[in-house]
């Protein structure tokens, strides 16, 4: 007798988190990967789209389509989803500030394909809250920025019933440094302060409240602790269940299940040997899906290369295909939990959930998770933790394959011939420019200005702005104007940075702090290093861990924050007389935006200032960098921060010596 036959479980959505240069060129990616086998699309959009900007804005120079794609207006996302029947399709959209916009644009195109609202399946991210800890594509104070949250879960809720409104995402927060526990609370009050706004709003109908809490989802990230990592998904799901029942009363089971996708540790992966980032992220994809009482709903992974850069079509393939071959060709998806009943597993969850439940609590008494980010406590722990952990694998407790242990081998050929990486064209931002101005001028200016005029009322009586939102993108308004006319309502705002008096420092190397000691008497003050962050990148780990280290060594440093303009940055360098200045750049726009603020210094007269580089930049733009004049080239391979710092001070020591060699030409010139 044959083996009786087995039902398997439906597979998860198999994605990649997909999206660069134009509207067009993503579709054409969506389309081949689809093709491919892909089951659902989750959308990159690029910094201007995702903070508000048109690609003709200032803040936009460099950005434009780096890191996604450019959605300025109903005509690109027309074209994005060309093809592509979104009755049919799941769609995930990695959008916070401007989720309400986003979505407005989707529902608008859905509309033109006659799709009803009934039907369309998919995420708004939608989490603003962890922008200010992580990311930090906010635009708006925590306040308003919630509300905005609120609206599109209210609209949703009622009128897009399958769509998931938020991913509560601690993704980032782990991105960021955070610790197990960390993530587990911090997502878990980031939810908490998101339900108790939409129960405290006054037109809320109690009776679809467990909706709400249904259609909650989460975004959460797995690292190589793993483990550690089954035990935290199988936590957040007891935890959430214990939340939902105990904190908001819901008692069907079904709307307490705890929902979410995933993507794998990005932070992790290595410059060094990056073919070892193929099996780091196959072990991370395996922690989020073994345990099936703890199993992701969507999965996207990313590529192999993307500590070198963006990641091709095959690069992305191969990702897709380590998903395909665990679900369909093992038997995983034929079995019940296959942990349940251990007793390592069981004393560690536990233990997990012990140490949240405290978290949480110490949280609460702060007044949740909105005071602990605006006081900047959650941040300073997430900068301290992050500085641990470097600590940890500069001294090699913590191994790294490649980077602090087993360094020899042989060199990859995966990152030798034409390039590794994916590079967009530094067409693109003139022919967006263009686009738009294009759109602009075909539109009806009346009805644009209508629209945003009744986008602003909803705004300032409280009114839900998805309404409004979707008129607007009828009428042909653009992402710009959409945010510029919030901002007059709602006003803009700068999250602490983490990196103050009271940040923990991690105990550098004596080297550092001797040779900036040096300096120092050289100069007679502290060597002053101003550390920026031009552009729209919003990913501040590094600024914030150099920042942290130098003042650790003796560096007096000024670090404001991110989302700078270049004459912002040179600004500072005038006011505080620097004498070396540091740029954190990840979005790729490394070398227009570096190339604006050398002009800029010459144009001040201020050219003297050395300036070093830090961010995800190839062999190739290195030297363009540095035939631009960067003294010194920083990229993820570069994991030592007292070896930076080293580096930093000789920098500002050559500095030294070619002002003094200068300042005694002259006095050669007049002996002869």
């Amino acid at each position: 007798m044959g083996e009786p036959e087995v039902k398997r479980d439906k597979p998860w959505i198999i994605r990649t988190y997909a999206g660069h240069s134009t509207a067009a060129e993503s579709n054409a990616l969506y389309r081949g990967n689809l093709a491919k086998g892909q089951t659902g699309l989750s959308v990159a959009f690029d910094l201007p789209t995702q903070t508000g900007y048109d690609p003709d804005h200032e803040l936009a120079r460099g950005e434009v389509g780096k890191v996604g794609v450019s959605i300025a207006h109903l005509g690109d996302m027309r074209t994005l989803f060309q093809d592509i029947p979104l009755a049919q399709m799941n769609t995930s959209m990695t959008i916070n500030a401007t989720a309400p916009w986003l979505l407005a644009l989707y529902l608008a195109v859905a509309e033109e394909q006659g799709a009803p609202f009934s039907a369309l399946q998919g995420t708004t991210q939608n989490d603003i809250i962890k922008e200010y800890l992580s990311r930090g594509t906010y635009v708006f104070p925590p306040g308003p920025s919630l509300r905005l949250t609120k609206d599109v879960i209210l609209f949703t809720t009622s009128q897009v019933p399958k769509w998931n409104p938020m991913n509560v995402c601690s993704y980032h927060l782990q991105e960021a440094g955070a610790t197990p526990v960390q993530e587990l609370s911090y997502a878990l009050a980031v939810a908490i302060a998101v339900l108790d706004t939409v129960r405290d709003d006054p037109d809320f109908d109690e009776a679809s409240f467990s909706d709400v809490v249904g259609r909650i989802s989460f975004f959460v990230n797995a690292g190589m602790r793993f483990v550690t990592e089954i035990c935290k998904m199988r936590a957040f799901s007891d935890l959430w269940d214990e939340i939902t029942r105990d904190r908001y009363g819901i008692t069907d089971e079904r709307k307490r299940i705890f929902r979410y996708g995933v993507q794998v540790n990005s932070l992790g992966l290595t410059e060094q040997q990056p073919e070892n980032n193929v099996h780091r992220i196959l072990i991370e994809m395996l922690a989020v899906t073994l345990s099936k009482r703890a199993r992701a709903r969507a999965v996207q992974l990313p590529a192999w290369n993307e500590a070198l850069g963006l990641p091709r079509p095959w690069d992305q393939q191969w990702s897709m295909r380590m998903q395909q071959i665990l679900a369909f060709e093992t038997d995983l998806l034929e079995y019940d939990d296959i942990f349940d009943g251990s007793v390592a597993i069981d004393a560690k969850v536990e233990a997990l959930k012990t140490e949240t439940r405290a978290e949480l609590a110490r949280i609460g008494a702060l007044g949740g998770a909105v005071t602990a980010i605006e006081t900047g406590l959650m941040k300073r722990a997430l900068v301290e933790s992050n500085a641990k952990r470097i600590a940890a694998i500069e001294r090699g407790e913590q191994v790294v394959v490649g980077v602090n242990k087993f360094q020899n081998g042989e060199p990859s050929p995966l990152t030798s011939g034409d390039g590794s990486i994916f590079t967009v064209s530094e067409t693109v931002e003139m022919e967006a420019q263009s686009r738009i101005k294009a759109w602009r001028a075909q539109r009806d200016a009346a009805a644009v200005a209508a629209a945003l005029d009744e986008l602003e009322a909803a705004a300032r009586e409280g009114r839900n702005v998805m309404p409004a939102s979707i008129a607007c993108a009828k009428a042909g308004v653009t992402t710009g104007e959409w945010g510029e006319r919030l901002r007059q309502v709602f006003g803009e705002y700068r999250a602490p940075t983490g990196v103050t008096p009271e940040t923990a420092t991690s105990g550098a190397a004596e080297e550092a702090r001797l040779l900036v000691a040096d300096l120092g008497e050289r100069l007679g003050e502290a060597p002053k290093l101003v550390v920026g962050k031009p552009g729209l990148d919003g990913h501040s780990n590094g600024a914030e861990q150099i920042a942290l280290r130098a003042r650790d060594v003796g560096f007096d440093v000024t670090y404001d924050g991110i989302r700078q303009t270049p004459a912002e940055i040179v600004a500072k360098a005038r006011e505080r007389n620097a004498h070396i200045i540091g740029l954190s750049i990840l979005s790729g726009s490394h070398v227009p935006l570096v190339r604006e603020v050398r002009a800029l210094l010459r144009q001040e007269g201020l050219d003297h200032i050395p300036v070093v580089v830090g961010g995800i930049i190839s062999s190739e733009d290195e030297l363009v960098l540095k035939n631009m004049g960067v003294a010194a080239v920083y990229t993820p391979k570069d994991y030592a921060l007292d070896t930076i710092m080293v580096g930093l001070a000789k920098v500002v020591e050559r500095a030294i010596a070619r002002r003094d060699a200068e300042a005694a030409e002259p006095r050669r010139e007049e002996v002869f």
